[in-house]
């Protein structure tokens, strides 16, 4: 079951499957280390329409809601 990472609720996470963006903006996500094949984990939510905090392994990154709508995670 895929799910975007955007409706994830902390404590939830799974494997990154695809990266549904232009090639600036993926290759911007891959530098982060947000690459297919990583296993993310949603560790905070903004209020309303805040960031995402997410942790990659042992690197905690904040993303926009609105980046987060692009990444599709398999849970």
């Amino acid at each position: 079951m895929t799910q975007l990472l955007e409706f994830l609720s902390p404590g939830q996470g799974g494997r990154i499957v695809a990266i549904h963006a232009t090639e600036d903006f993926r290759r911007r996500l891959v530098a982060l280390g947000l690459k297919p094949g990583k296993r993310i984990e949603v560790v905070r939510r903004g209020f309303f329409t805040g960031p995402l905090q997410v942790r990659i392994g042992t690197t905690d990154i904040i993303i926009r809601r609105c980046d987060a709508r692009h990444i599709e995670i398999a849970v």
